[in-house]
């Protein structure tokens, strides 16, 4: 049997105070002492490749493709981006990157490592990006995509992307590719505001 989860107060009667050993403005009920935590988001993602078994993809691997959605739901509508979106409750980071590959691309993916983890303090938002293989080389747009395309390395549409946090999973997922650099890419806030 599941616990279960005690009443939350009406958010009308929470205050904005600093709690008793916080360093944080939060909202607190005087009555129960409850505390509402606003934590930052966790966006998990995937670079989704395809062998295609054909010719170079112009960066290494024979015939690897990667799989982009163009972008139906703002911000940014009309530019690409890999599948990725906001956890959800009860799920790992990975699970998630497979859930949204399906959403947004109607392709099936098993998650194979971790390329990075992006911190974007100033929006309060810590992507997770993994790299994933396809299944099959079955996608399709689905309701926040316009399309779906597989690209060779070479044809990537760069001034086309959607999101600093694409770039660099894709230049960090070109990099490893080589396997000169490990496998998991760090950038730190100082590097996000320049």
């Amino acid at each position: 049997m599941a616990a279960e989860t005690p009443e939350l107060p009406p958010a009308d009667r929470l205050v904005e105070t600093i709690p008793k050993g916080d360093t944080h403005l939060r909202k607190v009920c005087p009555d129960c002492g409850y505390i509402k935590y606003d934590n930052p988001k966790i966006i998990t993602g995937a670079v989704c490749l395809w062998d295609d078994g054909g010719g170079d993809g112009g960066q290494g691997e024979a015939g690897e493709l990667v799989l982009l959605c163009r972008r139906a739901i703002p911000p940014r509508v009309g530019f690409w981006t890999i599948p990725a979106g906001y956890l959800e409750q009860g799920e790992s980071t990975a699970q998630g990157a497979v859930r949204e590959t399906m959403e947004e691309a109607g392709a099936a993916v098993a998650v194979e490592s971790l390329i990075g983890v992006y911190e974007i303090p100033h929006i309060s938002q810590i992507y997770v990006i993994h790299r994933a293989r396809m299944l099959r080389p079955e996608y399709a747009p689905g309701e926040e995509s316009q399309e779906t395309a597989l690209f060779a390395w070479a044809n990537i549409p760069w001034d086309a992307l959607a999101f600093p946090s694409v770039t660099w999973a894709l230049e960090r997922y070109g990099e490893s590719r080589s396997g000169t650099v490990p496998p998991i890419h760090y950038v730190a806030p100082s590097e996000i505001m320049k």
